[in-house]
């Protein structure tokens, strides 16, 4: 008798957990993910929102000497940013900051270590830190930024770089004219995709959340901005992929060009 009541009373545990526990986790399938994506918007953004790397700049003149760097092994290039990004989040999560380009460094020294690469911390510096300010702009960029600007929209870079990198990028690529302000996460010492990055630039320009807008090549980027309650426009560069398990962004195009034409449609 006293079996079947232990029996009995670890079965109605086990329900219990399953009909009351369980729900309660938060576990959502891939269409409830989807369900929760930001809906199309026919309302103007009152903030634009620009990531840089990628984004307006070419990254090929720092892929190629980065790949020199690792003794032409090109194929290491994605383990190095993935690697440069990881050790970003790792540096904000543990409450501490660095320079994005050092973060950079240290990460070719990691993927070069694990390869029989030799790269002194000199050498990776160099191979990042020279051509990452001296990035040209994409080709259709500076038009498309133009044209954004001409109807009323206000610009704004928000970047992972320093602020004195970012300076010497837009002065290097003829950008500067382009923005009203340039946030770098420097200031607030938290790397995106962290949400209290997306905040904190929020609050910078004195709007909401849902006000503003960030045009990105980067998934993660787009991620971290839709979880933030922000609106995204993705663009979709070589290599670029959205996060399959993040909300999609009311505009996706192969360039800032058409990701322009649709914002100047908006009212």
């Amino acid at each position: 008798m006293k079996s079947n009541r232990r029996d009995f009373a670890k079965k109605t545990v086990l329900f219990g957990l399953a009909g009351s526990v369980m729900p309660t986790l938060g576990f959502a399938t891939s269409n409830e993910t989807k369900s929760s994506a930001v809906q199309n918007s026919d309302t103007r953004p009152k903030v634009l929102f620009f990531d840089v790397n990628e984004t307006l700049l070419d990254l090929t003149a720092m892929r190629e000497s980065v790949g020199k760097a690792l003794g032409g092994r090109r194929d290491l290039l994605p383990l190095w940013f993935t690697t440069m990004l990881q050790y970003s989040l790792v540096t904000t999560v543990g409450r501490q900051y660095n320079d994005f380009g050092v973060i950079g460094a240290a990460a070719l020294q990691m993927v070069a270590a694990n390869h029989d690469i030799k790269i002194s911390e000199d050498q990776a510096k160099k191979a990042i830190l020279g051509p990452i300010r001296s990035l040209p702009a994409h080709p259709e960029v500076k038009a498309a930024l133009q044209q954004l600007k001409d109807t009323g929209y206000k610009l704004v870079s928000f970047t992972n770089s320093s602020n004195k990198g970012v300076a010497t990028q837009f002065e290097n690529a003829g950008l500067t004219e382009f923005f009203e302000e340039r946030l770098s996460v420097e200031d607030i010492g938290k790397f995106k995709p962290h949400t209290d990055a997306y905040d904190w630039a929020a609050r910078k320009m004195g709007v909401q959340p849902h006000e503003c807008l960030l045009v990105a090549a980067h998934g993660w980027d787009i991620a971290g901005a839709l979880w933030a309650n922000w609106r995204g426009a993705f663009i979709s560069r070589p290599g670029a992929q959205l996060y399959p398990l993040a909300p999609n962004p009311e505009i996706s195009e192969q360039n800032l060009k058409l990701v322009a034409e649709k914002l100047i449609t908006l009212k």
